[in-house]
């Protein structure tokens, strides 16, 4: 089948195929069956990329993901460079960064955007004219061409560690500026803050860190597709750092959605210490989340803080930098606004588990009550004194009547303690009624 990447819209067929698959595969999911997937497979592979990407936008979001999990990885890319941004930053925050243990991206600006330059060998790096050098856990050889032929400074990845503020930021005599920043990698099995190292020396920024982050990505994907989307290289540091504060934005919505799903946990039915101590954990795994979500807007605002005083940027880059701080304003405060969310719901699970306990020790307390006249009638009937009183009757219908006794006394014991409970709160209902009507 072909398809024609020049369309402004997929085709209805298009759409209400993918659909069909989709319905499929959930129904015969449940069935442990997958064979609808290699049709899906199959579908994508013969669809181009601009009518993926357009098919994508136009499905539910539910289904968004599931389709862009199922696209080969080499074509991911491509279709990113034709959506629009808000899904890009969608789909871009959940592509899982591939460990590589050489990458190096070389880009200059061709037409206003960001071309990237193939880089195999010395001779290609030494031709390149670049503004922007990426490296993510480079070869040792990769890191001494960059040194060699830029004079620049370059530190290992696999080196970068936790900084005083004052080793973070600083400018060398020959004016280079360097600046170490915390960036958040947020994924289900990983949350972590890492660390990039960024230079800033005669029109290149240097950017070297361990991990591919989708910050770095998702720039990238953005300055490629736009035309005068960057013009020098400290546009591309800002739009990084920009970038990052939106990142961390993403991943506290997604921690509103936790913390909502698990309040109506908390105050729905009551839950069991399984179920509470579940919750805990996850309250424990959204307060760090959300604990390094502050501490990198935090290092955001330090490492733009140092720019702006350095004052090396142009009145539009310094705006642009007090729009940044501004939207990280706004992040402090939602930051606080969840920590303290966190901490009632952590009160009320750890509330719950003690109202679980009250509850158990409530009901040993009335056995004990029940059995404690008991202990005394089966103490009485084991006494010498009690054959003798009972002699001239036979000992099966004295210890008889002696079990009935028992089980009387029990019984009335148990259904007292039920009438004064109702009692109780019969009582406490009559009160609050009454404190509702003063209100």
């Amino acid at each position: 089948m072909e398809i024609d990447g020049n369309n402004k819209s997929p085709h209805p067929e298009e759409i209400e195929q993918v659909l069909a698959l989709l319905e499929k595969h959930k129904l015969v999911q449940e069935m442990m069956h997958k064979q609808n997937l290699p049709a899906l497979h199959k579908l994508l592979e013969q669809l181009s990329p601009q009518s993926i990407g357009r098919i994508i936008e136009a499905l539910p979001s539910n289904d968004h993901q599931f389709v862009w999990n199922h696209v080969r990885d080499e074509r991911k890319e491509e279709i990113l460079l034709g959506i629009s941004d808000s899904m890009r930053v969608e789909l871009v925050a959940d592509i899982k960064p591939r460990d590589q243990s050489t990458m190096i991206r070389v880009f200059d600006l061709h037409e206003g955007c960001l071309r990237q330059i193939p880089i195999e060998s010395r001779t290609d790096l030494a031709g390149a004219k670049p503004i922007w050098i990426d490296l993510v856990t480079p070869e040792e050889e990769q890191l001494v061409w960059a040194r060699e032929i830029f004079g620049v400074d370059i530190p290992d990845p696999r080196e970068l560690t936790d900084l005083e503020t004052s080793a973070r930021f600083y400018v060398e005599d020959n004016g280079e500026i360097h600046l170490h920043s915390d960036f958040l990698l947020d994924r289900e099995d990983e949350s972590r803050n890492v660390t990039a190292a960024f230079i800033l020396k005669k029109g290149t920024l240097f950017s070297v860190r361990t991990k591919e982050l989708p910050v770095f990505r998702l720039q990238r994907l953005r300055a490629r597709a736009e035309s005068g989307y960057v013009s020098e290289a400290k546009d591309i540091l800002l739009d990084l750092y920009a970038a990052n504060v939106e990142y961390s934005a993403n991943a506290l919505e997604s921690i509103y959605a936790e913390v909502e799903n698990m309040g109506k946990l908390v105050f729905g039915a009551r839950i069991s210490d399984d179920e509470a101590e579940k919750l805990l954990s996850m309250i424990a795994a959204e307060e760090d989340l959300n604990g390094r979500i502050r501490r990198n807007v935090l290092d955001t605002r330090n490492g733009l803080s140092f720019l702006m005083r350095r004052k090396i940027l142009s009145p539009e880059q310094h705006g642009e930098v007090k729009e940044i701080l501004r939207d990280i304003e706004s992040l402090d405060g939602h930051t606080a606004f969840l920590f303290n969310k966190m901490k009632f719901l952590l009160d009320a699970t750890d509330s719950s588990i003690s109202i679980n306990q009250n509850k158990d020790i409530k009901r040993l307390t009335v056995l004990s009550v029940v059995c404690m006249p008991l202990n005394i009638l089966a103490s009485i009937g084991g006494m010498s004194e009690f054959s003798m009183m009972t002699k001239p009757v036979p000992w099966p219908i004295a210890y008889g009547c002696l079990m009935f006794a028992m089980i009387f006394v029990a019984g009335f014991t148990y259904i007292g303690l039920r009438v004064y409970e109702r009692r109780k709160n019969r009582i406490r209902s009559q009160s609050n009624q009454g404190y509702n009507y003063i209100i």
